[in-house]
């Protein structure tokens, strides 16, 4: 008897949701293509119930797409949004956001220098490098009142027990983002 092949990322749906819709939302760019089985990481369920969670799964097809309209369709008085991604996908979050200034209320990243990590191996000073290469759209979101900012940094140790970038479920990721939102 042969075993099945493992289930690629890019099955299963586009986006995830939980919460209240209608309002604070906070849209995740995985790149990782998590919550496969149409359910968000256990880590993040807590904040479902105080926020709308659009876990948008990047390898599945249109995640993007939905992401886009999640953004774009903001208006003026709509509850604030908040954008999550990790490493691989930051400068496409950068450009998504700068698309639709002010939509946004923040922009949070894990590990944006992850494919760029010093041979020091210091991630936070590969991610300041990271945001420092940047410079000119984060000041821009910034002027559009949009918060940017690195919320969590690998430590390449034990503790993280993966390589990096974080996972989004990370507990320590959901912490930060936590902080930073206030929901704390």
């Amino acid at each position: 008897m042969s075993a099945e092949p493992a289930p690629t990322r890019s099955e299963g749906p586009s986006v995830v949701t939980a919460g209240d819709p209608s309002g604070p939302k906070i849209i995740v760019l995985d790149p990782a293509g998590a919550a496969r089985h149409d359910e968000l990481p256990a880590t993040w369920r807590p904040l479902a119930e105080q926020r709308g969670i659009f876990w948008c799964r990047i390898p599945a097809g249109g995640a993007l797409t939905e992401a886009d309209d999640l953004v774009g369709d903001h208006g003026p008085g709509d509850p604030e949004i908040a954008v999550v991604t990790s490493g691989p996908f930051a400068a496409e979050a950068l450009q998504l956001v700068e698309r639709h200034p002010g939509a946004a209320t923040h922009l949070l990243l894990v590990d944006p220098a992850s494919d760029a990590f010093l041979p020091s191996g210091d991630a936070a000073q590969a991610n300041d490098a990271w945001l420092a290469e940047h410079d000119d759209v984060v000041a821009k979101l910034r002027e559009a009142g949009t918060d940017v900012r690195v919320v969590a940094s690998s430590t390449e140790g034990p503790e993280d027990r993966v390589p990096p970038p974080l996972p989004l479920g990370h507990p320590d990721v959901v912490a930060a983002v936590r902080s930073a939102l206030g929901d704390v």
